[in-house]
């Protein structure tokens, strides 16, 4: 049977939404296990030792530097989690995601070159309505028609035309 080589991007983008589900497994796990209300710190701790028992490598707390104009500043940003050295986790415990905390993860992405990341809200009652993933500078070469618009948002699992700076998914409900 003659089928086409997939494109290396198809396999990578394969291979970050399977990372990124197992992620957001281990994150459904600790929401199960505790709820909502805790502090962000503890729901960290706790994703930790789920992706330790996944087997997955992370790093917390990871330092991102700002370039302005050649110079490297340490400016304070740190990212939550950087697991496999791939997917960046911005964890929040608010009532709800706003544009700034989407705004926030798309700048870590930009600055450290990490093309997804994850806005896991912990103080949802269910967490899968808040869960939003980012894809920044993605191509999608399936798409037919790509917006003009710098960047846009779809819904979870949904095939949407998707911008090539950003894509946006929600779990459990519209993206706002």
């Amino acid at each position: 049977m003659n089928s086409k080589p997939r494109p290396e991007s198809a396999e990578v983008a394969e291979g970050t939404r399977s990372l990124s589900d197992r992620i957001i497994g281990a994150a459904i796990e600790v929401h199960r296990h505790t709820g909502p209300g805790l502090l962000e710190s503890a729901y960290e701790e706790c994703l930790c030792h789920e992706l330790a028992q996944l087997g997955l490598s992370f790093k917390r707390q990871v330092h991102l530097p700002v370039t302005y104009k050649g110079i490297k500043l340490e400016c304070g940003y740190k990212m939550d989690l950087v697991v496999e050295d791939t997917v960046v986790l911005e964890l929040k415990t608010v009532d709800q995601i706003l544009p700034v905390h989407t705004a926030q993860l798309l700048t870590y992405l930009k600055l450290s070159g990490k093309k997804v990341g994850l806005l896991l809200n912990f103080n949802a009652p269910i967490l899968a309505k808040g869960i939003k993933r980012l894809v920044n500078h993605f191509e999608d070469s399936s798409s037919a028609h790509v917006p003009s618009a710098s960047s846009a948002l779809s819904g979870f699992g949904r095939n949407n035309s998707v911008s090539p700076r950003l894509c946006g998914e929600s779990l459990g409900g519209e993206v706002k």
